[in-house]
């Protein structure tokens, strides 16, 4: 066994040690602390969605801790503090309802100079392996694809086990892969800084146990591209369904581990923004790329059953809805008909049109869109009735002020948008689709598969038993304090630029499963495929093979 002790202080410029980022925290005054707390109360008690769900599921009661904390305000630290704040609402299991802690935290990541992926031998054995490195670090023996054996001394799966308990995932699959992507990179708008300072990382080269001693860095990364910001703020603020810690996790992961993703990115914004010269140039770049490559990446893929196309979907923020469903037209045009892959691995969300819009795409039949439902109070019953929706809202408005008579928790469901915009293309890809999810999709992505199942347009491949299911639209506090405005108001402006989100608007499902809520229970594929080490380091080369059969079968071909 060997010890390296590496601590990758300047491998990304404007990095800093843990200890340098401390110095630069700073602290509430106890008015600002009580103020947080009264307003997460409000949050979760008057528009929480899911508060009775979650209740149910999980036997939870956040409103009565937030009161306990309010008691304890004065004999708390500054991180004490922060960190039961983000325990209570991390209980809920709630992606969509957060506590966002403030500057100096929001806007860093912290992060260790590799990436861990994990893979299933032929025996459905899990591994883990260094799957990418940070440009500029360079070691003899701690090398991509090399595997991870333990974690300051405690065997890896385990390791994995105990940091996936402090993720806020809807089920098992999904709280497990929150806590891989956690041992790594960690944004800190939704989590404080690792405790350690560094960690001994055991691994396995070429049949030899090594150890290495790994310091935590910290850096500002972009945690918002403009089109995001765009749809958390403008027209489509009322249709946002995202994930955003899994948003900031994919910026930082690109950013550390993908400077091509970042090159691409710079030169498609660059083609769209009309700043090169060269007309050919352009024609030829978005023949075999996307418009908007930070969403979409497609090709052609050989299998031995012929030529299929690949689409991947990394997020449906960006661009807006009109735009979005352009680009996968054209994309579509570009691919080979007799058959398509959907990968939407990782998607953590975004404006709930860009997904429901899509479907049409590849059905003949008419797509019903899943249901949207709030829960019935006189606050929801005041923002359902605000001029925000431009009369589109009446229709909840009106069954939620029935409930005073009816007794009913939830109001009437109906589509975010009309039938009509969800059906106003019509098919466009006449091929068989599979569509590959995991638990890593949340939001608009759990909507989007839903629909898809609902709808049965095609089979959906899994590589874990479910998506992270996720199922509402998702209201920012500051959106709230806009809609509910004046000093009446009980949504009032967040101290010390701490923000918060909340489930709004409750899903639930068409089709053969009318009526059950798509939170906590997600989508369960039609078949598994486990990753595999080739699926990891070879860009998915196993995966496409087993969507290939699947392709197959779905189109009725027993070759």
């Amino acid at each position: 066994m060997v010890i390296t002790i590496e601590t990758a202080d300047s491998l990304l410029e404007g990095s800093v040690t843990l200890a340098n980022f401390h110095e630069t925290t700073k602290e509430l005054t106890l008015t600002e602390r009580r103020t947080i707390v009264d307003q997460a109360l409000i949050m979760i008690d008057s528009v929480y969605v899911h508060l009775p769900l979650k209740k149910a599921m999980y036997a939870v009661n956040p409103v009565q801790k937030l009161k306990i904390l309010r008691r304890q305000l004065n004999t708390l630290s500054e991180r004490a503090f922060h960190s039961e704040m983000l325990t209570i609402f991390k209980e809920l299991r709630d992606l969509h309802t957060n506590y966002i802690l403030p500057p100096p935290y929001y806007g860093h990541t912290a992060f260790l100079p590799f990436l861990m992926e994990e893979f299933y031998d032929s025996d459905n054995k899990r591994h883990y392996i260094v799957s990418r490195q940070i440009r500029g670090f360079d070691h003899d023996t701690f090398k991509p694809g090399v595997e991870i054996t333990d974690w300051n001394g405690v065997p890896i799966d385990q390791a994995v086990a105990i940091n996936a308990d402090r993720e806020a995932g809807s089920n098992e699959a999904a709280r497990h892969v929150r806590g891989l992507d956690a041992m790594t990179v960690r944004p800190m708008a939704m989590s404080l800084p690792p405790a350690e300072q560094w960690v001994i990382v055991g691994y396995s080269s070429n049949g030899k146990d090594y150890k290495i001693q790994l310091s935590w860095q910290v850096n500002q990364i972009k945690s918002f591209n403009e089109s995001l910001s765009h749809a958390a703020t403008g027209e489509f603020a009322t249709a946002n369904a995202l994930d955003l810690n899994m948003e900031l996790t994919n910026n930082a992961r690109k950013v550390l581990f993908a400077q091509n993703a970042v090159d691409l990115s710079k030169q498609a914004a660059d083609f769209r923004a009309g700043t090169v010269e060269s007309n050919k140039g352009e024609e030829d770049f978005f023949r075999s790329n996307s418009r908007y490559p930070d969403t979409f990446q497609f090709r052609t893929v050989d299998t031995t059953h012929g030529q299929i196309g690949y689409l991947r979907i990394r997020i449906f923020s960006a661009p807006m809805p009109d735009a979005f469903v352009d680009e996968v037209i054209r994309i579509l045009g570009l691919l080979p008909q007799q058959g398509l892959i959907i990968d939407v691995r990782g998607n953590g969300g975004g404006i709930i049109m860009n997904g429901e819009r899509i479907l049409q795409l590849f059905s003949s039949n008419r797509i019903e869109a899943e249901r949207m439902h709030f829960i019935n109070n006189e606050v929801t019953l005041a923002i359902a009735n605000s001029d925000i929706w431009d009369g589109f809202a009446k229709q909840w408005a009106n069954s939620i002020d029935l409930s005073t008579i009816t007794g009913s928790i939830y109001s009437q469901g109906f589509p975010i948008e009309s039938p009509e915009l969800t059906n106003s293309i019509g098919r466009r890809y006449n091929g068989s689709v599979v569509l590959v999810t995991d638990a890593r999709c949340y939001s608009t992505t759990d909507i989007f598969a839903a629909g898809f199942q609902d709808n049965r347009i095609g089979k959906i491949l899994g590589v874990d038993d479910n998506t992270g299911a996720g199922g509402a639209n998702v209201f920012t506090h500051d959106l709230l304090r806009d809609i509910l405005a004046g000093p009446d108001s009980p949504f009032q402006e967040l101290p010390g630029g701490t923000q918060m989100r909340v489930a709004f608007r409750q899903t639930s499902r068409v089709g053969d499963k009318a009526g059950l809520p798509l939170e906590d229970l997600g989508i369960q594929p039609d078949a598994i495929h486990r990753m595999t080490r080739d699926d990891v380091l070879y860009e998915n080369r196993d995966l496409i093979s087993a969507v290939a059969v699947l392709l197959l079968q779905s189109s009725g071909d027993t070759q």
